[in-house]
């Protein structure tokens, strides 16, 4: 873990590694990461084919991008409640529910912005 006296690049060093530990973790747990994360290795590209403009492009990339990012926040949320217990509990199924609610509307965003800007 880092200390209080990581500053400048040391901390962000420090991010890093913990950011690719919670993708790494993700991609190992959670076939639904993995789905999405092969479908954004073929969306990527594929931007940059059918965005025309650099806008266009990023948005596209932008959206896909949103859902992986979304998907990991929901998966945080799952491991937090997994923790607490695995007795059915309300609030831990709301909280599980939203998140994959959350899932779900990042998704929705993504294919209106690709059907706009691939049927425009």
């Amino acid at each position: 873990m880092a200390s209080e006296h990581n500053y400048g690049l040391r901390r962000v060093w420090y991010a890093l590694r913990y950011s690719l530990q919670g993708v790494h973790a993700a991609w190992r747990k959670e076939e639904a990461f993995r789905q999405e994360v092969v479908v954004a290795m073929v969306a990527v590209p594929v931007a940059w084919f059918v965005g025309e403009s650099a806008l266009e492009r990023a948005v596209l990339i932008a959206v896909v991008l949103q859902v992986l990012m979304v998907e990991l926040i929901n998966t945080g949320i799952e491991a937090v409640v997994d923790r607490i217990g695995h007795d059915p509990h309300k609030l831990s199924g709301r909280a599980k529910d939203v998140g994959s609610a959350a899932v779900l509307m990042a998704i929705v965003i993504a294919a209106v912005v690709w059907g706009l800007l691939l049927f425009d």
